[in-house]
C-alpha cells in the first residue's frame, strides 16, 4: 500500500462512532433542504425535481461512495 492509502484508512478508520452519526445526520438534512428547493434553484444547480426527491429519499446512511472518504 502506498503511504496516502494507508493515510487515508487510517483517516477514515479513525472517526468515532458519535463523527460518523453526526455526519450522517448532516447528509440527512442537507438532502431534505434539496428538496424544498424551487424549480429555479433546482435548474440552476442542475438537476431535475424528481432527480432532488429521488436524493431526498435516501435513507441517511446512503451516501455516495465519492463521499465516504469525507464523511467517515
Amino acid at each position: 500500500m502506498t503511504h496516502l492509502a494507508i493515510s487515508t484508512l487510517r483517516r477514515i478508520k479513525g472517526k468515532s462512532i458519535g463523527d460518523r452519526l453526526l455526519n450522517m445526520l448532516s447528509l440527512s438534512r442537507q438532502r431534505q433542504k434539496l428538496a424544498q428547493l424551487d424549480d429555479r434553484a433546482l435548474e440552476d444547480i442542475g438537476i431535475t425535481r424528481s432527480e432532488a426527491e429521488a436524493e431526498a429519499s435516501r435513507p441517511m446512511w446512503d451516501a455516495p461512495d465519492c463521499w465516504h472518504k469525507h464523511l467517515y
